[in-house]
């Protein structure tokens, strides 16, 4: 039996049972299934987009767009997977109707002589981020649903209506032109600074 919407503990329910009632309408289990996989889908916007601002747009328009489609998930995956897979294309929409204003050289970044401090590894992030910024948004959302939204290739070539050796040559041209951009910015080497799962 389903308990009512008053008796459900929300915070400790399993996500088929948030999924279930979410799709009975029950607009704080989605609000706790979108919850949960917020950082993901933030992370995602985020580096797709290149701003703040507009990956806020794209990461409600992610919400949006799954809640009003919430019976087309089929549960072949996690939630957040389909969430990212959503915030792939919200934010694609988005990049790809923005003219992109990166700046002219990648950021200065301390020598690496020594053992990274706060400072170097604030200024390493920042390269990253201006790099992936620098990126053709394919190869940039394909990269970035890999490393940041966790997904695995063949997860990606169906968010991105692609073929699985698609995916894994616009991953492989995405981290090279990584590590081209910041070797030739100030010689470091992207595949030190970007997330492993």
């Amino acid at each position: 039996m389903t308990p009512s919407p008053l008796r459900r503990n929300y915070s400790v329910a399993a996500e088929h049972e948030l999924l279930s009632w979410a799709r009975d309408g029950d607009q704080r289990a989605f609000a706790e299934l979108a919850t949960q996989s917020a950082g993901k889908v933030r992370s995602v916007c985020a580096r797709i987009v290149g701003d703040s601002q507009l990956a806020e747009d794209a990461m409600q328009n992610t919400f949006l767009a799954a809640w009003q489609n919430l019976s087309r998930f089929e549960a072949r995956s996690r939630f957040s997977t389909w969430l990212c897979q959503i915030a792939h294309n919200a934010s694609l929409v988005i990049a790809k109707r923005r003219t992109p204003e990166p700046t002219e050289k990648v950021p200065d970044r301390p020598g690496r002589a020594r053992p990274p401090g706060t400072a170097e590894t604030v200024a390493d992030v920042h390269a990253v981020r201006w790099a992936i910024a620098l990126l053709p948004p394919d190869f940039r959302a394909a990269l970035v649903l890999r490393e940041y939204g966790e997904l695995t290739y063949a997860e990606i070539a169906e968010a991105q209506g692609v073929p699985l050796d698609t995916v894994k040559s616009r991953i492989a041209r995405a981290r090279q032109g990584l590590v081209a951009l910041l070797d030739e910015g100030s010689g470091a080497t992207a595949n030190a600074l970007l997330p492993r799962p």
